[in-house]
């Protein structure tokens, strides 16, 4: 079995994120760090050098690969955070309840599964929250402990 190129690390969050450039995004990393740690109810692991990641969840791919991965995280990348909502990923209603939500977030892009973000005062925390929240619903509905 091929094993993920992302795997967790013994990094601390903290540490990790004390080494953030420029400091506007030190601060917002704080902030989601507060946020994802408020509704998950977890404490971070870093998942190589630049993913923090709550919870973790572990499937089978119709290929037969078996993945293990965080159920929730973030990236403060250079250009823009990266926000990992698997949730709507998985599950087709949740996708929709997202797409709801995401009309009234604010300026971002997304991918499959992330969320992109330049700044947080381009988007309603209020409604990041709710997007984490249900996302963390369903994740955990789908892939109890």
């Amino acid at each position: 079995m091929v094993e993920a190129k992302t795997q967790i690390t013994e990094i601390d969050p903290l540490d990790f994120m004390a080494t953030i450039e420029p400091e506007q995004k030190r601060r917002e990393s704080e902030v989601l760090d507060a946020l994802f740690r408020r509704v998950t109810g977890e404490e971070p692991k870093m998942w190589g050098p630049s993913i923090i990641g709550y919870g973790t969840y572990r499937t089978t791919y119709a290929s037969g690969r078996d993945v293990h991965w965080m159920r929730a995280g973030f990236s403060p990348r250079k250009a823009k955070h990266s926000l990992y909502l698997m949730g709507g990923y998985c599950d087709a209603e949740t996708g929709e309840k997202h797409a709801n939500r995401l009309a009234r977030l604010g300026k971002h892009t997304r991918g499959k599964s992330c969320l992109y973000v330049n700044k947080l005062a381009d988007i309603d925390l209020g409604v990041l929250e709710e997007l984490i929240r249900e996302d963390w619903r369903e994740m955990s509905r789908r892939y109890p402990d």
